[in-house]
């Protein structure tokens, strides 16, 4: 396939990149410092924008087989970045005719209520109210095929391939397993249409997705 990837200099971006060519993908990677990547075969840098029209964003992404939103402000451009940014690539998708849609996002973003109320989450509020809007479009105003990634708070810490899904509480997660299962639902239909929130736990990461 042919996947782009928005915030391809990202943190879980990277990883995520790492393993869909290790699937023997080829990835467009977006982000605003392209010269930044490391070069590596089959994948492609490319100039992204995220404050750019949506028809621009259509142009650049035409071509591919799925898009993956992994781009993130980290706090300095939520409205634009985080949020509004997450719509356009979606409706750039639609536009360019691309049905296959990952985003990540952030565990309980879609729950307010749980926000003051779990350890961690009260310090990422603002981030978790982009995602509010943005899971929320992607889920209730597209027709894309989509799949949203909830993941717990993010530790660089060394992956462990195990994780938890849908737990009662937050949690960290490694970003190399959050990444692997980006990764890993891009061919899972039976992760269409769903949001999966994981955090580090004792299941393999193929048999948690396996039985979403």
């Amino acid at each position: 396939m042919k996947v782009f990837v928005a915030g391809g200099t990202g943190r879980v971006a990277q990883y995520v990149i790492r393993d869909l060519l290790a699937k023997g993908d080829m990835v467009a990677a977006g982000c605003r410092h392209p010269e930044k990547l490391e070069h590596q075969e089959g994948l492609v840098p490319m100039q992204m924008d995220l404050h750019a029209d949506v028809r621009d964003l259509a142009a650049l992404i035409r071509g591919c087989d799925a898009v993956y939103f992994l781009a993130g402000s980290r706090g300095k451009d939520l409205l634009q970045t985080d949020a509004f940014g997450a719509v356009k690539l979606m409706q750039a998708a639609q536009q360019a005719g691309i049905s296959r849609f990952v985003m990540l996002s952030s565990m309980f973003a879609l729950q307010p209520e749980k926000w003051k109320q779990e350890p961690g989450i009260d310090t990422i509020i603002d981030y978790d109210i982009a995602k509010f809007f943005a899971d929320h479009w992607l889920s209730h105003n597209t027709k894309l095929d989509w799949t949203i990634v909830q993941a717990g708070l993010l530790q660089e810490t060394p992956g462990t391939g195990k994780i938890e899904l849908d737990p009662a509480h937050e949690g960290g997660i490694s970003i190399e397993d959050i990444a692997a299962v980006l990764a890993d639902v891009l061919t899972m239909k039976n992760t269409y249409g769903k949001i999966i929130m994981a955090k580090n736990g004792d299941t393999p990461i193929k048999e948690a997705l396996a039985a979403v």
